[in-house]
């Protein structure tokens, strides 16, 4: 692609210029005759086609996860973040992110779980072990002021996580309080499919710890930092654009009779609607930060506008009487800053510091723009909705092993939240949205 090729793809969001960006884009098919582990499939107006079924490569790889080995009980894939194509852990790739990735794949296993009519058992046995590894093994020690909270990183293959265990960008005392957000959450979420009090307890702890840390948010500062010393408090970064999912752990909580939650959560999205959604439309500085193994102050993210997008779709007028347009402010903050064209597809990449399209943000915006498309009627964004997610596709092996990056060409395994955790819920959401996509 050349430079004003990119100019133009980083320009307005409006039907004509995205049509011209597909076309420039299908100009470039014909190099493109392998994408990651298949022999590209077009139909005869040159868009591109799955390698298979939608249905057929997502059960492939679910079933390739399901004959994971298992290490002191767990899915090893549950407790190893960089896992290669014949499930051993990738040597000189220690760390970990199990908040992140279990949290995630609770949520990516419980949807595929339902959306496969709760048949196998297995699926749901996965996700308790992954909810059974955040409760049992990745949690700071009970002191300090992040008590019993949901690690954001640490090293692979610790039952349990010792407490110096941060890794990647954290130091090692420290914790993310939004990924204990997206732990707490999917917690909620096993405990309402098993009604197993042990993972409702866990959300609870978390919850209760954020909102006793939580400050005043403004123009400058999120209501939690990035990154916190679990043991002092003593933050690092002011601003954390994650927030979606401490919302959506608050609303699940007060949804379950904890109205104790209800005034922090006013807080939060008030925040979120006067100052965070607003400054999508501006230079995006409260949507910095998010992936663990970043730390630069000005890294605005994909992941953390399209995830709130998701929510505000999700919810609708419930939590939001501007939901369409907030919604379209965060998808079109993401088409100007993060979208590309690979393979001849518009694919999204997924921060500022890193414009790949990894499998976890590539999928997550091709659900996004499927669920707005599918909430409002209109066809803007459905052409790109379906094209990015079969381009995802093509990182699924015919046994089943996902890459983690289909841009990158053929290959098996790497850091699994792409591969695997934050990617089938993405389909999922998809599919239920347009059901014959998967066929």
């Amino acid at each position: 692609m050349n430079a004003s090729q990119s100019e133009r793809l980083r320009g307005s969001t409006r039907l004509p210029r995205w049509f011209a960006l597909l076309a420039v884009g299908l100009t470039l098919t014909a190099a493109a005759q392998v994408i990651g582990n298949h022999r590209a499939v077009y139909a005869p107006d040159d868009r591109l086609l799955p390698w298979t079924s939608w249905r057929d490569a997502l059960d492939r790889e679910v079933n390739w996860y399901l004959k994971c080995p298992a290490d002191h009980g767990y899915p090893r894939f549950v407790a190893v973040t960089f896992m290669d194509g014949n499930y051993e852990p990738i040597a000189n790739r220690p760390s970990f992110i199990p908040a992140m990735q279990d949290g995630m794949g609770i949520i990516s296993y419980l949807k595929y779980y339902a959306f496969t009519g709760r048949k196998d058992p297995r699926v749901l046995q996965t996700a308790r072990a992954m909810g059974d590894y955040l409760v049992n093994e990745a949690v700071t020690p009970d002191t300090g002021k992040y008590p019993r909270f949901s690690r954001s990183t640490g090293t692979r293959l610790r039952f349990p996580q010792p407490p110096d265990c941060g890794s990647q960008d954290d130091l090692p005392y420290e914790v993310e309080p939004d990924k204990g957000g997206i732990a707490g959450f999917a917690l909620v979420l096993l405990y309402e499919e098993t009604r197993d009090e042990t993972y409702l307890n866990q959300a609870l702890q978390n919850a209760c710890v954020l909102a006793t840390n939580m400050i005043a948010g403004t123009a400058a500062q999120s209501p939690w930092p990035f990154r916190v010393d679990y043991r002092t408090g003593a933050a690092r970064g002011a601003v954390s654009g994650n927030m979606s999912f401490i919302l959506r752990l608050f609303d699940r909580l007060i949804a379950h009779g904890h109205a104790e939650f209800g005034p922090p959560r006013e807080r939060l999205w008030t925040w979120i609607k006067q100052q965070q959604i607003p400054n999508a439309a501006k230079d995006g500085s409260l949507w910095v930060n998010f992936f663990e193994d970043h730390g630069e102050p000005t890294n605005r993210t994909a992941w953390a506008p399209l995830n709130l997008a998701r929510y505000l779709i999700e919810q609708r007028g419930q939590l939001d009487p501007d939901w369409e347009k907030d919604t379209r402010t965060l998808i079109e903050f993401v088409n100007r800053q993060f979208v590309h064209v690979v393979h001849g597809v518009a694919s999204c990449g997924e921060q500022d510091f890193d414009q790949h399209p990894w499998g976890g943000i590539a999928t997550t915006y091709g659900a996004v723009l499927a669920m707005f498309t599918h909430a409002t009627g209109s066809p803007e964004f459905k052409l790109l909705a379906r094209q990015t997610l079969n381009w995802a596709l093509y990182g699924i092996n015919d046994d089943g092993c996902p890459y983690d990056g289909v841009w990158k060409g053929a290959g098996r395994g790497g850091w699994q939240e792409d591969a695997h955790t934050d990617k089938l819920h993405n389909y999922v959401d998809a599919m239920n949205a347009f059901p014959e996509w998967g066929q």
